[in-house]
């Protein structure tokens, strides 16, 4: 597939890998719906207003129905218990689930936690699983009613390649930084009616596992940081930028060694230059190849499934009213509202720094949503699990 560059790291809809279509339809929905969510958990007591929709859809909502323990959380989640104590360590801190009661080592993070300990939710957390079953169906339907046949045509072509997938996969795309998970064969039937973001994650999960099974690189750092570098160096700052990701996932950090130089600016000697290193090329020019050849398989195995969901992510990147629904309501974060950080009362410097960042990508977002939006989800823990 050529790649018809318009600037750094960005390219016409046509050119773009299937994978980042699919990645900037699923982020657009995730804000929008993580910013209504938090309008209505702000009329709460709950200080946990700024959890997003993956969580739900990976963890909380098998604590729905009462307690479990942390192995059967793991299991119905389709997720390691390693990654699920993590994830559990930082709701604890946030006040939205309890483990072990009583004091323990490590409390707030995932060091500490056994197997075999009950996980159940607070009042906040109860709180948040009441409003997120309503809330996807409604945000579903806006979607419905502004995009019309584009979402219907989407929707269509989504279920005929997940109905096909041979793999049992969770209902959100996993919070995994770096290499995915493996899944086993699948095991449940293929559902009619499921949420648009389901879809969306479990079709954007399969083309990522087909991309890992061939690279040797992550699609996380390929789709996102390698992506807008070049063998020109820029300064570390604007990478959060060019990729639309939060400046903690979007971060320089040791998984981006073998691919970048990082240099010193030679006219002041401060701030950190970034460019892709030979490696570094390689790994870019890997990514559009391998993409591309996936979406060819696809193409073949899928038959036009896989050209109508071009064709119809394609086209809702081009409508206007994909900005409208990016324009988060008065009084959110995202809306420029000074709000505490989750499990706080108080506002600190963080969390005026994150409002700061939400605000700034945000108007990116909703300025240009074809342009900023991310290439490939990078779930931020401080962000509650949102992009």
């Amino acid at each position: 597939m050529a790649h018809d560059r318009l600037g750094y790291g960005m390219m016409s809809a046509s050119c773009k890998p299937l994978s980042a279509l699919l990645s900037q339809i699923l982020v657009a929905y995730s804000v929008e719906l993580d910013c209504e969510f938090e309008r209505r958990m702000l009329q709460t007591p709950s200080r946990s207003a700024r959890l997003s929709l993956v969580i739900w859809l990976n963890l909380l909502e098998f604590l729905a129905d009462g307690p479990v323990s942390v192995r059967t959380l793991a299991s119905r989640a389709l997720t390691a218990e390693g990654r699920v104590t993590a994830e559990l360590g930082c709701l604890e801190r946030w006040g939205v689930v309890a483990l072990q009661p009583g004091k323990r080592a490590g409390f707030g993070s995932g060091r500490g936690i056994r197997a075999d300990w009950p996980v159940r939710l607070t009042a906040s957390g109860e709180t948040a699983v009441r409003i997120w079953p309503d809330l996807i169906p409604e945000i579903d339907a806006r979607w419905s009613k502004r995009f019309g046949d584009d979402t219907a045509r989407l929707r269509c072509a989504l279920e005929a390649i997940e109905r096909q997938i041979d793999l049992e996969l969770p209902q959100g795309l996993p919070v995994a930084p770096l290499k995915l998970p493996e899944f086993g064969p699948r095991r449940s039937a293929a559902k009619d009616g499921l949420p648009l973001p389901v879809l969306l994650s479990r079709v954007l999960l399969a083309f990522a596992l087909d991309f890992e099974c061939e690279s040797k690189r992550p699609i996380s750092l390929c789709a996102n940081a390698i992506r807008v570098l070049s063998d020109d160096p820029i300064a570390e700052a604007e990478i959060p930028k060019r990729t639309g990701c939060s400046e903690e996932t979007a971060g320089i950090g040791w998984q981006h060694k073998p691919y970048i130089v990082v240099e010193r600016d030679p006219a002041c000697g401060r701030g950190k230059f970034v460019r892709l290193s030979e490696a570094g090329i390689r790994a870019q020019h890997e990514y559009y190849r391998c993409t591309g050849d996936i979406e060819e398989k696809w193409k073949k195995r899928f038959r036009n499934a896989t050209r109508e969901i071009r064709e119809s992510l394609t086209a809702l990147l081009k409508r206007g009213e994909l900005s409208d629904g990016l324009k988060p309501p008065p009084g959110t974060t995202r809306g420029g509202a000074q709000t505490p950080a989750l499990g706080r009362v108080d506002i600190g410097p963080a969390a005026r720094q994150r409002r700061k960042d939400l605000v700034t990508q945000t108007e990116a977002f909703v300025r240009d949503p074809a342009g900023n939006l991310p290439h490939y989800p990078l779930w931020d823990m401080n962000r509650g699990f949102g992009p």
